[in-house]
């Protein structure tokens, strides 16, 4: 995927996390959680309620295989986060190439052994679609087995702006210098805009519409 450094006018490459930056867990760990009597029906709509509840009951195994569940056997009824798919067709109508990068284990680390690239490169071909087109081909999705290889992609892709919900990721020692680093936090669970936990970050997001007005202004620019 690195492009050749002899081209004139290399269109902008943007790479995107797979997991909590295009797909929103929320809803559907709500309602799995609530299906096996997990949480009660009132606990919040949010994956990270329904983990912290587990754990204050002494009950994060639970939610440990629950994961590989939903990653695996009941990934077709995630949904996208609003705005990334429109983005997405954006940023290809203006030039851009688009890549997804995500740091995946093959199987869940308990429970039945669900093969997690195939489920989430199946939502990938059915969800990320523009008319009948799909999005995205095989050779611009990559699902890499460790955190470090991740990085190594990134960078092998040459993205120039990386869009990641874990601060740690972008922070990561190997993370490319060329790359910009935007921090998408739509729960803002990691502080204040500008915090010191951001270091390295040029920009947070609490949504895609922001994205988007981000790089609509880059793409103005470039007229």
């Amino acid at each position: 995927m690195r492009r050749q450094k002899t081209e004139m006018h290399m269109p902008m490459r943007i790479g995107l996390d797979f997991d909590n930056t295009i797909v929103s867990y929320d809803a559907l760990f709500h309602t799995i959680a609530v299906e096996k009597a997990l949480v009660p029906a009132d606990t919040a709509i949010s994956k990270v309620a329904v983990r912290d509840y587990l754990r204050k009951v002494g009950n994060e195994p639970a939610f440990t295989e629950m994961q590989g569940y939903v990653y695996g056997a009941r990934m077709s009824e995630a949904a996208a986060y609003p705005g990334v798919i429109d983005f997405i067709r954006r940023a290809r109508a203006k030039g851009a190439e688009v890549v997804i990068v995500s740091h995946k284990t093959k199987h869940p680390f308990s429970g039945p052994k669900y093969d997690l690239h195939a489920a989430a490169g199946g939502w990938i071909e059915t969800a990320l679609r523009s008319g009948a087109a799909p999005l995205f081909a095989a050779d611009g999705v990559f699902f890499e087995l460790t955190k470090e290889e991740k990085i190594a992609r990134i960078a092998d892709c040459d993205c120039d702006y990386f869009i990641d919900d874990l601060p740690e990721i972008l922070q990561m020692p190997g993370f490319p210098e060329k790359t910009g680093r935007l921090l998408f936090d739509p729960e803002q669970n990691h502080g204040d805009r500008g915090s010191q936990g951001d270091r390295g970050v040029i920009a947070h997001f609490n949504s895609w519409s922001e994205i988007q007005s981000f790089f609509e202004g880059k793409w103005q620019a470039q007229t």
